[in-house]
C-alpha cells in the first residue's frame, strides 16, 4: 500500500492503494476497506483517488459520503 501524505497532520487515513474501479483505505486503527465502483459509485471512487493521491481530504471524504458502502472489510 501508498503511504497517505496526510498533508493536514490529523487525517485518520494511513496508506491506501487503487486500480481502475476500487480503493482500499487502511485508516490509523489498522482497519482496511475496500470501496468500489458498485458500492460506492464511480465517481465517488473517482474522487477518493484523486484525493489519495493529494494527500488531503480523504478521510473527511469518506466520513461525509461513503462511510459504509464498502464493498469488504478486510481488516
Amino acid at each position: 500500500m501508498t503511504p497517505y501524505n496526510n498533508s493536514g497532520g490529523n487525517s485518520g487515513v494511513r496508506a491506501y492503494e487503487y486500480g481502475s474501479d476500487y480503493i482500499t483505505v487502511q485508516f490509523s486503527d489498522r482497519s482496511v476497506y475496500t470501496y468500489t465502483d458498485s458500492s460506492a459509485g464511480a465517481n465517488h471512487i473517482q474522487n477518493m483517488i484523486r484525493l489519495a493521491q493529494c494527500g488531503s481530504g480523504l478521510n473527511s471524504y469518506i466520513m461525509r459520503n461513503v462511510k459504509i458502502r464498502y464493498a469488504k472489510r478486510n481488516r
